[in-house]
């Protein structure tokens, strides 16, 4: 099992704060402080700062967060492989996109084997990557960005990202200006969305921003964003997944912008973690006879 004072560390990784890491372990903070020294001489090294009151990670402390997580993760694969002996247990995780336009078919052709199980967390990207982090899933499959140094990563497709509208809206089926966007009514996902975070970087390549829209309205569900782009003139940003067995809404694309991201399965560096990739990858091709 793992060291509580391990427990203690990522603990406080992941709220740097002392007196926040004890109240969520229902301990001292004396005793946090102590966990802490432990592991600093055991590991002869420091492992936390203080920089004008702001706790900071020292690189040994990010070096032993990401060990820890690993071993972690293992330890919690181990228990769960050993309740369920019989086929294979996956817990993932998937952004919104993936997770409602993406991956229905490829997961019912994983449980077509009757003695696998699955349990998918529908989030966004910030979300999964502290789940993961924290060894609650296997792995995440993620549209848009995230830390390469700290992840494991491979490619599960491409996807266009592209400009979506009602019908008649004057955008259909064409390729417009970026001036021409400004004027436009802009439905925006939540902070911490992968395709919040595209379409930031996007306009921030072009030298534009989200506030030179004439509104924005910041919605976090796509049934409610495709609803509002049948009815209202307006506009959202999404992957071509979205839109594409829905006959009220169209496409347009922005000249210049770059149009095809990648959707990742990302996961911590075990074998453990690529193990579980491998199995739910291995039904891609009973997936596409389905």
């Amino acid at each position: 099992m793992i060291d509580t004072r391990i427990q203690t560390f990522l603990t406080l990784c992941r709220v740097m704060n002392y007196r926040r890491t004890a109240e969520l372990l229902n301990m001292t903070q004396p005793a946090v402080t102590q966990h802490i020294h432990f592991l600093e001489e055991q590991y002869e090294c420091k492992l936390f700062h203080y920089d004008r009151r702001t706790l900071t990670m020292t690189k040994e402390a990010e070096l032993l967060q990401r060990y820890a997580e690993n071993v972690l993760y293992q330890e919690k694969k181990l228990k769960s492989e050993l309740e369920y002996s019989e086929g294979v247990n996956l817990s993932i995780g998937a952004t919104k996109t993936i997770g409602e336009y993406v991956i229905g078919d490829h997961v019912s052709a994983f449980l077509s084997e009757p003695d696998n199980r699955i349990s998918i967390n529908v989030e966004n990207t910030e979300t999964l990557l502290m789940n993961l982090s924290a060894g609650k899933i296997d792995f995440a499959l993620i549209e848009g960005y995230f830390d390469r140094s700290r992840y494991a990563s491979r490619l599960y497709r491409k996807e266009p990202f592209v400009g979506l509208c009602g019908k008649s809206h004057l955008f259909a089926g064409r390729t417009v200006m970026p001036d021409e966007l400004w004027k436009q009514n802009l439905i925006l996902r939540e902070a911490g969305s992968g395709t919040r975070d595209i379409l930031g970087q996007l306009l921030t390549e072009s030298n534009h921003s989200f506030s030179e829209f004439k509104r924005i309205t910041t919605i976090s569900n796509f049934g409610l964003i495709t609803k509002l782009l049948e009815n209202n003139n307006c506009i959202t940003f999404a992957y071509r997944a979205v839109g594409r067995n829905n006959d009220a809404l169209a496409e347009f694309h922005v000249q210049g912008w770059e149009t095809s991201r990648e959707f990742n399965y990302v996961y911590l560096d075990t074998s453990c973690s690529e193990y579980a990739v491998d199995v739910f990858e291995s039904y891609r091709e009973k997936e596409k006879s389905l």
